[in-house]
């Protein structure tokens, strides 16, 4: 992992993961037991932990406890695994791979998959509903609010469907950029909005937060339509070559002016941080993170 990710705070999210995924006691039902275990297979694979880090880093800019950011990101965590889960399906994105291992379709079974996803959605809320997230109510509220907007029907649902419909030309005139701010975008928003209201941002510190998230996160898609360009599944931890076909801005823009849209999107996100001077160093590193990543 790169040195724009803290180890310490990874350590701290894979904790705060694990204690929040239900167990697999074998007090349980069997039913009970097999979809826990489905959850924590996916949930604690690996991965960048992208969202939790900026929501952390996000809440570290305002001085929130870490107990409460570390929380919130495992709510937004819970709440990517579910949608890779149910990307993976035969219906959606049909891929065998995820993280270098078996999908959790293939490693338990379709209905298992789709029960632990859909459990991982909803325990995203009792997280974020609980008041050792945050005391004040009003807060807690802001936060089920956004993430259930950045998740649902006008964002990452909606991105979706809409990459759905285009895959079969069925899509009308497609907005790539709209679509992409839905399917991805969305939920990295929301990542960075959710450590906004944990620490009671100004309006003008959440249009901060919100411009370097938007930015990064187009950045972060441009990035993944080129490693699925050039990577090897080895590299990738995943099936590769599954946007041939799509519109994407590799298409769209060719592969080096893609390269120098997202070079330049992520120098316009850490513009968008000024106003946290140099409070900002972790989110900075994460956006340069973002133009070297190999998967």
């Amino acid at each position: 992992m790169t040195a724009a990710f803290n180890k310490a705070v990874l350590d701290e999210i894979e904790k705060t993961l694990a204690a929040l995924l239900p167990d697999e006691g074998l007090d349980q039902p069997k039913g009970l037991r097999r979809v826990a275990r489905a959850m924590r297979y996916s949930a604690l694979a690996g991965g960048k932990r992208l969202r939790p880090c900026l929501t952390v880093h996000s809440a570290d800019l305002f001085g929130v406890p870490r107990d409460r950011s570390l929380r919130a990101g495992a709510a937004v965590e819970f709440i990517h695994c579910y949608s890779l889960i149910h990307d993976d399906l035969p219906a959606m994105d049909d891929s065998d791979l995820r993280r270098g291992r078996p999908s959790s379709h293939k490693q338990f079974d379709e209905a298992t998959a789709i029960l632990a996803g859909d459990a991982l959605l909803t325990d995203a809320f009792e997280v974020l509903a609980d008041e050792t997230t945050h005391p004040d109510g009003a807060v807690r509220t802001r936060m089920i609010a956004a993430l259930a907007h950045a998740a649902g029907q006008k964002g990452m649902v909606g991105g979706q469907m809409m990459d759905i419909l285009a895959d079969k030309g069925e899509g009308g005139s497609l907005d790539i950029a709209l679509l992409q701010s839905l399917k991805t975008g969305a939920m990295i928003r929301a990542s960075c909005e959710l450590g906004g209201y944990l620490g009671g941002a100004s309006e003008d510190q959440m249009t901060a937060l919100r411009d370097y998230a938007s930015r990064l996160g187009l950045a972060f898609q441009i990035t993944d339509d080129l490693l699925d360009l050039t990577s090897s599944e080895e590299e990738a931890g995943k099936p590769v070559g599954q946007d041939h076909g799509k519109l994407t801005f590799v298409d769209l823009l060719g592969e080096k002016p893609a390269r120098a849209k997202a070079e330049s999107l992520v120098e316009e996100a850490i513009d968008a941080l000024s106003i946290f001077k140099a409070d900002s160093r972790a989110l900075q590193a994460i956006a340069r993170f973002i133009l070297s990543r190999s998967h």
